[in-house]
């Protein structure tokens, strides 16, 4: 029995228009469709090769965070990216900013997506303040937290621009801000005193 590619497609359809219009050659195959048709629907212009293993849908354009999400359960957004997903900033971001583990190989990432900004970080901090948020189009990524975030731009200051980073500094204390939460963080990366006077002053 001829297999009907349209039912074929629609099925694939579904499963990335559940996913910010990106599917993957391993959910294809849950839904018991064999990887070998993936091909077919690129060369007729249906799906478009992203990464290897990662496709989106040719009529639609891909939330950019989520789709690169699925490059690496390793990349955190963060710095300028973060504060912007966060509404920390009204900047959209020019590239986006991501931080890894020290060691973590982002060669064949870079060489298929130049707008990206790799920060690498000793593995014992990488993972503090990593949670999630929901991107504008509705698909939850992952980022530091508003915190982290904070104690980012403070030990990079000399790097961040500065009407980003003063926006961001004013955004945050102006705000609910986890004074805990924060000093916790600052006391792990030794700069409380620098954080502390931003308190004084702000708060």
């Amino acid at each position: 029995m001829a297999v009907n590619r349209d039912d074929v497609f629609e099925k694939i359809k579904e499963v990335a228009e559940r996913n910010a219009g990106i599917v993957t050659t391993k959910q294809i195959e849950e839904i018991g469709i064999y990887r070998g048709i993936i091909k077919k629907f690129v060369e007729n212009g249906k799906l478009v090769k992203e990464t290897k293993g990662v496709y989106s849908l040719a009529d639609e354009f891909p939330d950019e965070y989520a789709l690169l999400q699925k490059r690496s359960e390793k990349m955190v957004f963060s710095y300028g990216t973060a504060l912007y997903l966060w509404g920390m900033s009204d900047r959209v971001p020019h590239y986006i900013s991501v931080t890894v583990p020290q060691g973590f190989n982002s060669t064949r990432i870079k060489k298929s997506n130049i707008k990206i900004k790799f920060h690498y970080v000793q593995k014992k901090v990488w993972d503090l303040g990593i949670t999630y948020t929901d991107t504008s189009l509705g698909n939850q990524v992952m980022l530091y937290d508003k915190e982290r975030c904070i104690c980012d731009l403070v030990m990079e200051k000399n790097e961040i621009d500065k009407q980003l980073y003063v926006q961001a500094i004013k955004e945050y204390f102006k705000g609910n801000y986890n004074a805990r939460k924060l000093i916790r963080y600052t006391k792990l990366f030794g700069i409380e005193e620098k954080i502390r006077d931003y308190m004084e002053v702000l708060t």
